[in-house]
This record gives C-alpha cells, structure tokens and sequence, in this order.
C-alpha cells in the first residue's frame, strides 16, 4: 500500500508532491486562485470535510504557500491569499487545467477560461495568449465561466461570474 509520504525519495517532484499532491490541496489552491479565499465558501464549494479543509489551510499556511488575513474582527475571520511562494505555483494549476480541458473536459468545452486582461485574448499553450501572443503570468489574466460550465450557484461559479 502506498503510504502518506515520499521519504527516502530524493526527488523535488515528491518533495512537491508532499506539500500540494493531496486531492483536496490542489482543489483548495485551484478555488484560492479563483478568488475564493474564506473558509466557509471553500469548503461549500468543495464539499470537503471541514476538518479536512482546516488541516490543509493550516499546512499551506506553514509551509508559506498561503497567509491568513482578517477581514472580520468580532468574531475574527480570515481570508487565505496566496503568497509569493503560492504564486509561483500558478503555471502548475493552469497546465493541470489545460490538460484536463484536453482530455477531460464536458462535451461543451472548457469548465473556465482564463482571459488575457490587456486584450481580451484565451489563455493558451505555453500560457500565451491566443490574440496578440504575449506570454501571460498569474497577474496577467482573469478566469471567467466556460462553455462547459454549466449551471448552479456554487462560490466557484459565482467567483467566475463577477469577471463577466
């Protein structure tokens, strides 16, 4: 049986694997670069366990990836946002998406698009832009909802829908 860790692996890709290869980490990350960033509408939209989710925001938050901010002080609350560290972790998300969009994706097409914000352009291989390829970073684009999409009122779906 596979165990919860890579030790004895001298591997970066498990080392990695360690911090963000958890189902629920990756999806955590995903909605966080969507916008969602309070506890409550993570864990809506994902449906995890909220011990799960508190256990996975919680090593996030020590290994750096995410920081805790407090938009609420009676009672305090806070909002995960990624830092510097977490950032970097964007071109990881976006080649899971695109891989996903390939070989996965509804019939309809693409769950999200991600939208160069200077021209409007689709995010596309290599994270250039479809339209006037400019190579594109985190800062660079807004998500917004896909052809295959569908319909409901998840925070994911409403996070995407204010980009419209």
């Amino acid at each position: 049986m596979l165990g919860n860790d890579y030790k004895g692996q001298t591997c970066s890709i498990a080392r990695t694997l360690e911090l963000v290869g958890e189902r629920w980490t990756i999806l955590v990350l995903r909605d966080i670069f969507l916008g969602i960033r309070r506890f409550d509408d993570l864990q809506r939209d994902l449906g995890v366990a909220r011990n799960v989710l508190a256990a996975r925001l919680e090593r996030l938050v020590q290994e750096g990836i995410l920081e805790k901010a407090p938009y609420q002080e009676r009672p305090v609350r806070h909002e995960y946002l990624l830092t510097d560290k977490g950032l970097d972790l964007w071109p990881v998300v976006v080649e899971l998406m695109q891989w996903g969009d390939r070989y996965a994706a509804p019939a309809a097409g693409p769950p999200v698009l991600l939208r160069h914000k200077g021209c409007g352009g689709v995010l596309g291989e290599r994270r250039i832009c479809s339209d006037c390829a400019q190579p594109l970073s985190v800062r660079d684009v807004r998500a917004e909802l896909g052809p295959g999409a569908g319909t409901g009122a998840s925070p994911r779906q409403a996070a995407l829908a204010r980009h419209r």
